[in-house]
């Protein structure tokens, strides 16, 4: 279905969100600008918020009812973005709009494995905490958010500081990869030898 075509004050929402102006946000929705407007990429305001980490920006959308699971043409999401970005304020200004914490990416991975993959402490930490994130769902790829912080990472203190935070979340680091292959074999295979140490003390204390 073809999209409709953004009028001049949706067009002034979508550069407002992706410059991170929340007054001029505002003034193009007071004057009668779509909230799910989209732009040649199908991203919303609020996802071109989130990419930028405009919190206030977002903000201002999000109260004012933005879809924080609206997808774009990558079927990216506002909440799912935060896990790319490692944005910790951006997910929580997101949390007031109930995003689904199952929504999954284009690999099929919710937020948390990115944000591991990418080393993005805080943000595990974070959204384990505060949401109810399966710390243990498995991506397309047959890899949980443990599986992608050491297969992607670079075995160096921030991706061990993951594992650490993933495991005491709950993960389990008996879980195979779609080969059979563990979080703790991928680490021996690749000398990592901190995370090895860290999954081996683990796996140890669950037997």
């Amino acid at each position: 279905m073809p999209r409709e075509e953004p009028s001049a004050a949706d067009l002034a929402l979508l550069r407002a969100a992706g410059r991170g102006d929340a007054d001029a946000v505002r003034a193009a929705l007071a004057r009668g600008a779509r909230l799910e407007t989209r732009d040649a990429d199908g991203r919303t305001p609020l996802l071109r918020a989130a990419l930028a980490d405009h919190v206030q920006a977002a903000r201002a959308l999000v109260a004012a009812g933005a879809d924080v699971d609206a997808r774009d043409d990558r079927q990216d999401s506002p909440w799912l973005v935060t896990g790319v970005t490692g944005s910790v304020a951006m997910m929580r200004a997101l949390l007031p709009g109930g995003p689904d914490v199952t929504l999954t990416n284009r690999f099929g991975g919710v937020s948390v494995i990115p944000a591991s993959e990418r080393g993005h402490v805080d943000y595990v930490r974070a959204v384990l905490a505060e949401t109810g994130t399966d710390v243990d769902h498995v991506n397309r790829l047959g890899w949980t958010a443990l599986l992608e912080a050491v297969i992607l990472g670079d075995g160096g203190r921030v991706h061990q500081e993951v594992v650490e935070v993933l495991l005491a979340a709950g993960a389990d680091p008996s879980l195979p990869d779609g080969e059979g292959t563990t979080a703790l074999a991928h680490a021996e295979r690749r000398g990592f030898t901190g995370i090895a140490a860290v999954l081996r003390r683990a796996e140890g204390g669950r037997r």
